[in-house]
């Protein structure tokens, strides 16, 4: 018979690795955070949760491996075309008119967005005065992501992303394939800093004229988001773009009354300074 781990018990957990790692996962929604660890004890099948617990106490390996696998890391290049057409037609030229432009992509799991943003900054005439910085929580898929390496089975699909998205060349142009793998071009990786960022405990690093967080703030509970929502735009000059995943919003964030959207994609322009 499966064990449940209860919600008391995933409370004795957070706080467990919040003592021992400094990782604060109180605030992620308890719901999908609850699906995530169950399916981990399950797939390891511990006896217990008593065992389960030391384990992630005792062994920093296996709290890697938890980490890797509680935090959602689903992304794809060029997701949702119809907003990376917009990023083309309406905020790239925006962004042209400044002399240098920093991008931050926060949660970017194993880079897929970023590779996607330097394609398209590059077929603007944008890449040679562009920095991008894409963070995360989880060291192992920042490590993917700085590598510049996906399989080749998803490139089809990629692709198929690039065209809707308004992509003027072969996507096959921006890498080299090799057996079952895909390596992007150094010309893309050569403008993109990679790091793990922690959005619950860390604070602003850079002044931003674009900020992407797609399909993060949805895993965490309201209060986690207000406080995102700050850091965001702490680090946001003004003027500056935050971009959403397709269920987020600032809709009721502290920071709505300062942005105004921008047509019907989840991009937002910052249009006051905190007063």
């Amino acid at each position: 018979m499966i064990t449940a781990i209860r919600i008391e018990e995933l409370d004795i957990l957070l706080n467990d690795l919040f003592t021992r790692y400094g990782y604060d996962f109180t605030e992620y929604s308890k719901a999908s955070l609850q699906r995530r660890v169950q399916r981990l004890f399950t797939l390891d099948k511990f006896p217990s949760f008593a065992e389960f617990r030391h384990r992630l106490q005792h062994d920093p390996q296996y709290f890697r491996r938890f980490v890797e696998e509680i935090t959602v890391n689903v992304t794809e290049m060029l997701r949702d075309p119809s907003f990376y057409r917009t990023l083309r037609s309406t905020i790239l030229p925006v962004l042209a008119t400044y002399p240098f432009i920093r991008i931050w992509h926060a949660g970017c799991a194993t880079g897929e967005e970023v590779y996607s943003m330097a394609i398209l900054l590059k077929e603007t005439g944008l890449l040679h005065k562009s920095l991008l910085y894409g963070t995360d929580i989880n060291p192992q898929v920042i490590e993917r992501a700085r590598k510049g390496i996906f399989p080749v089975s998803q490139m089809q699909k990629f692709s198929e992303n690039y065209i809707q998205s308004g992509g003027i060349h072969d996507f096959s142009s921006y890498y080299t394939a090799n057996y079952h793998l895909a390596k992007f071009d150094n010309s893309l990786t050569g403008k993109m800093i990679f790091s793990t960022h922690n959005l619950v405990s860390d604070f602003s690093f850079n002044e931003f004229q674009l900020i992407l967080c797609r399909n993060v703030l949805i895993y965490f509970e309201r209060g986690l988001q207000s406080k995102v929502f700050k850091l965001f735009d702490y680090s946001l000059e003004n003027f500056g773009y935050l971009a959403l995943g397709a269920k987020e919003s600032l809709r009721f964030s502290p920071i709505a009354d300062r942005y105004r959207q921008i047509g019907k994609e989840k991009i937002w322009r910052k249009v006051h300074e905190a007063g």
